[in-house]
């Protein structure tokens, strides 16, 4: 994943309301409730925690490890969230290339992070993070995507590039296209147990498919 967002970070979530207005939380949202109480969760690149904070909120018993790659977006995550993440939440500064060897976790929340990825670079990152879910485990997802059942208007085409080429220049983004992260979660053992698709915005559950047991 690259990008550096600290330099956008005071300024992220009011420019993300401006262009479109409440839809993207409530697009997080839309799934939070898959998530199983006392339950492990790992935030990949959660940004200044309003969805650690709902996440929280929600699910009282829960742990999260929530590892951002920006510092200020880090920082701005643990000032939100306290007290609630007081001996509830890790915050870790890294990407999916710093989970620890060995840890696993109930339940995965990839938000509007691995549009970040090249299509080169998205099997290997989505590889790790399915390592690290636990059989049975969801993994929730949520982020821009081309609509399935249509062709995607010129408007949103040239949103998608202008976002593209605006993080390019500001946050060094080398991404310059949507993943495609149907065939990539399709490629793993993985199924699909909820999907909601509203204009570019998907939202999305997986389930890790248990090892089967051998009779």
């Amino acid at each position: 994943m690259t990008g550096n967002f600290d330099r956008i970070a005071p300024w992220y979530d009011g420019l993300a309301a401006l262009v479109f207005g409440n839809r993207l939380r409530r697009a997080q949202a839309q799934f939070l409730h898959y998530i199983p109480p006392h339950s492990r969760v790992l935030v990949l690149g959660g940004g200044s925690g309003w969805l650690l904070e709902q996440v929280l909120r929600l699910h009282p018993a829960v742990s999260v490890v929530y590892l951002e790659a920006s510092h200020a977006m880090l920082e701005a995550a643990r000032q939100r969230t306290q007290p609630l993440a007081h001996q509830r939440v890790e915050f870790r500064q890294g990407t999916e290339t710093d989970l620890h060897p060995q840890e696993t976790f109930d339940v995965v929340l990839t938000f509007f992070v691995l549009d970040l990825f090249t299509n080169q670079a998205l099997p290997t990152a989505m590889l790790r993070l399915y390592q690290a879910l636990r059989p049975g485990g969801h993994w929730l997802f949520t982020d821009f995507d081309w609509p399935e059942r249509r062709p995607a208007f010129w408007w949103e085409q040239g949103l998608i590039w202008g976002m593209y080429r605006f993080f390019g220049v500001v946050s060094e983004v080398c991404a310059r296209q949507l993943p495609p992260y149907r065939a990539a979660f399709e490629a793993l053992p993985l199924q699909c147990r909820a999907s909601v698709q509203r204009g570019l915005l998907h939202s999305a559950v997986w389930q890790k498919v248990p090892a089967a047991i051998p009779s």
